[in-house]
């Protein structure tokens, strides 16, 4: 390597990093689908590679040899070898679900986007729930993450144009109540308590009491809608491959929905847990979340569309 710089100083940092990820990283990690995948032993491999990471990070510093190696590697600007490979799958997956219709491996894969005119013989649907614990590999990882590596956003929808916005036109008609920090938490949930009581007296007024959890790679969604201090519906949801902020969009989402089924409903008001989520849904620019959040800002433009003096709250409450 020393040939390759100036003969007294060598390859500058910059150049040795670039090196690394261009040509020794390729080649090391050379058809590493083949061996990482779900539920299969990675210590040996893993144990290899974390060796030459560290390799690589002490002589693009110059580093000694007893260096502590998570040092070593954040000042290299490496992440963990196990991430890094985890970001590569990620690619590779996105990259099989682009592919065209009539290739074999969508023959293979139950893809809702790429629908194959004929299935393979082996095809992954086709096979019992024994042979599917038993068969392992990239394709069926890939096969059932295939409904959640897509985020779903439109950036182009009418409700996200500048003009027909919510946040345009509709400004006063919705606002958000936080908990002030140094403020004591039972003063803050006796004001919750007080604004509840006091909405739970109006036919116009629906109550949505929403929450979301993750346990076990299952993400648990539940909403209560009541008017007039009365249940109107409970809904339960649950999902995989989801995180967090997409259930929690989904139980505010439904809630509305249910709100809006009610014509004589002409105050919401939503208390959740994670109100910087709920501020998504206002959020124009595109994040991965847009699906939830325009289909929300679209019953909520029916609402406010009605009569102009229609509005929507949103309550922290704290966990």
């Amino acid at each position: 390597m020393r040939i390759l710089g100036n003969s007294s100083h060598g390859i500058i940092l910059t150049q040795k990093c670039l090196l690394y990820r261009c040509c020794i990283l390729p080649i090391t990690l050379y058809s590493f689908q083949l061996w990482f995948y779900n539920c299969v032993p990675l210590s040996y491999p893993l144990k290899i590679l974390t060796k030459i990471q560290r390799r690589a990070a002490i002589w693009i510093l110059s580093a000694f040899k007893m260096s502590p190696l998570e040092g070593i590697k954040a000042i290299a600007g490496f992440i963990p070898i196990k991430l890094h490979l985890q970001k590569l799958v990620g690619r590779s997956q996105l990259c099989m679900l682009a592919l065209l219709p009539n290739h074999i491996i969508c023959s293979l894969m139950d893809s809702p986007f790429n629908l194959p005119k004929y299935h393979h013989s082996v095809f992954l649907k086709s096979l019992i729930s024994r042979q599917r614990l038993n068969v392992k590999g990239h394709l069926v990882d890939s096969n059932n993450k295939i409904y959640g590596i897509f985020p779903s956003f439109s950036p182009l929808h009418p409700e996200l144009f500048p003009g027909s916005r919510i946040i345009d036109n509709f400004l006063d008609c919705f606002s958000f109540n936080l908990s002030i920090r140094n403020k004591n938490v039972k003063i803050w949930c006796q004001q919750l308590d007080n604004m509840i009581l006091e909405v739970s007296l109006s036919n116009s007024t629906a109550i949505i009491i929403s929450d979301a959890s993750i346990k076990n790679n299952i993400a648990t969604s539940i909403s209560h809608v009541h008017i007039a201090n009365q249940s109107l519906i409970k809904t339960l949801h649950h999902a995989v491959l989801v995180t967090t902020t997409e259930a929690e969009l989904l139980t505010i989402r439904c809630g509305i929905n249910q709100a809006c089924s009610k014509d004589n409903v002409s105050k919401i008001v939503i208390v959740t847990n994670s109100i910087h989520m709920a501020k998504k849904i206002f959020n124009s620019t595109s994040h991965p979340y847009q699906g939830q959040a325009v289909a929300i800002l679209s019953n909520l433009h029916q609402i406010f569309t009605r009569n102009q003096s229609n509005s929507i709250e949103f309550w922290k409450c704290p966990s």
